[in-house]
């Protein structure tokens, strides 16, 4: 159910300005080269520009209440349409925390007009789906179905999202899944881990509560708290109605008016403030011998979505890259910390991840080690950390960029990713980053600038941990933040 993460978006002005600019330097800077080249270049160029011109528009309109519409049109038989709300758990406080994800399960159990097996057999006689999920800083209703179906399916997203019921017994009922729910979430440690490095890294904020919230919460948050959590956050100027596949924007943007353009109000007085969330350097231990293998997480402070070093920290990220035992290849990767894992058998698996929130984020790495060899492992993790701050090599940084718009690109493959990406970017945006843009800020990329932002965010900072398993032979606190330093053999 929760999930993390945004992108990027674009406004007709600035996407105007952005044309202009891609004109002038794919087509201009062609012309003056061919001089020199030859005739091939300007063909050449000629052909990159029509494929740029042929992406479909990423077309915004907001209403009068602040509500914002934003779709791409691909021509698709089928469509995903959605609500994306910028309200998840950051927003909670210790008594109320689970709210955003419990109002999550109880938008489908039923509204004014359809009870929850009305709502069930609606979408499933249209072959549809119908989905949520809720993040730390976002909450998210959507749904896929054929394109001829898209005014139902935005019919049923206002209904559930303005008319819901959460009549007692349902609440009661769903207490019991959600409690359920959490048991199975502290079955995967990846989850556990990742759960206690907000904790740690984030402890007395928001961003340091779980999701779901504390068994006492759930067992206690009632009908009031529910209202009241949709009465202060779903308004218009919060929430992004998203579209991606068959879809027209016009015919979008009237369904949007007819059922939220009444009904969603303006928001009357300030918009509740993002709780700051100051980032700690610390650790938290679970020491349980009778695991097989350990689980652990370090991370320093990276930043959020829209600083401008967030796309060095993203290339940064690819350079460290993951590993499996599964994976071939061994000594001939092209990460360097895979080799010095695989040649050493120190690990069963790692992945480097960078998270990023509004105005801050964590960037580390995950892995899961042997009790023997977690201390040679993080030793390599961090003296490769150092290395990106010191000597990364410019074939190293322009192998970790191609990745990284390779894996962008293949993320957006079908329209629900696309959906999902335009509905995140507009929150963190207010506009949709077009490739053509994100692919200009990687290349922009050097190994210089590498290690000059590794340095700022890595080279001598106070890193959070979290440790899961045996871990009897991981090194104590002190001595891994002194390793945040340049390490020796």
């Amino acid at each position: 159910m929760a999930a993390a993460a945004a992108r990027w978006v674009l406004l007709p002005a600035a996407r105007r300005r952005l044309w202009g600019f891609m004109e002038r330097l794919l087509v201009g800077g062609a012309a003056r080269r061919s001089l020199y080249f030859g005739g091939n270049r300007w063909r050449n160029t000629q052909a990159a520009t029509q494929v740029v011109l042929n992406v479909p528009e990423t077309r915004v309109t907001r209403l009068d209440n602040g509500l914002r519409v934003a779709s791409e049109d691909s021509g698709l038989s089928t469509c995903t349409v959605g609500l994306w709300i910028d309200a998840g758990s950051r927003y909670e406080n210790e008594k109320n925390n689970g709210t955003a994800h419990f109002l999550e399960h109880m938008a489908f159990k039923g509204t004014k007009k359809r009870s929850q097996l009305d709502l069930e057999l609606e979408i499933e006689n249209m072959g549809a789906h119908l989905n949520a999920y809720t993040s730390r800083e976002q909450t998210v209703y959507y749904a896929k179905a054929f394109s001829k179906d898209l005014p139902r399916a935005v019919e049923i997203l206002a209904d559930i999202i303005q008319n819901s019921t959460l009549g007692e017994a349902e609440i009661e009922r769903e207490r019991g899944v959600i409690l359920r729910e959490m048991q199975e979430v502290e079955t995967n440690l990846q989850e556990v881990v990742f759960d206690y490095l907000h904790a740690t890294a984030y402890q007395n904020t928001a961003l340091g509560r779980t999701i779901l919230g504390p068994t006492e919460n759930i067992k206690s948050i009632n009908r009031k708290d529910l209202v009241d959590y949709i009465t202060t956050h779903y308004k218009g100027p919060r929430i992004v109605l998203a579209a991606a596949g068959g879809v027209s924007h016009d015919e979008l943007l009237e369904l949007a008016k007819f059922h939220f353009g009444d009904s969603l109000s303006t928001h009357k007085g300030e918009i509740p403030a993002l709780p700051p969330c100051k980032f700690t350097g610390s650790e938290i231990r679970v020491r349980d011998d009778k695991m097989p293998l350990a689980h652990l997480a370090i991370a320093v402070e990276a930043v959020g979505w829209a600083h401008p070093d967030t796309i060095c920290l993203m290339v940064a990220n690819t350079l460290i890259g993951n590993w499996d035992r599964s994976f071939g290849g061994g000594m001939n990767l092209s990460s360097k910390l895979a080799q010095l894992t695989c040649h050493g058998n120190l690990c069963h698996s790692f992945q480097s991840f960078n998270t990023s929130y509004t105005d801050t984020g964590l960037w580390g790495i995950y892995m899961v080690c042997e009790p023997a060899t977690i201390a040679d492992m993080l030793h390599v993790v961090q003296k490769e950390w150092m290395r990106l701050c010191t000597s990364v090599t410019e074939s190293e940084v322009a192998r970790a960029k191609n990745l990284l718009k390779t894996n962008m690109l293949l993320q957006l493959d079908g329209s629900t990713p696309i959906c999902e990406d335009i509905g995140r970017q507009m929150l963190c945006y207010n506009r949709r980053i077009p490739i053509p843009e994100l692919e200009a800020r990687i290349d922009a990329v050097n190994a210089e600038i590498i290690q000059e932002v590794c340095t700022k965010y890595i080279y001598d900072k106070s890193p959070a941990l979290a440790a899961v398993g045996p871990i009897e032979q991981l090194p104590d606190f002190n001595q891994i933040r002194s390793n945040m330093c340049w390490l020796h053999d």
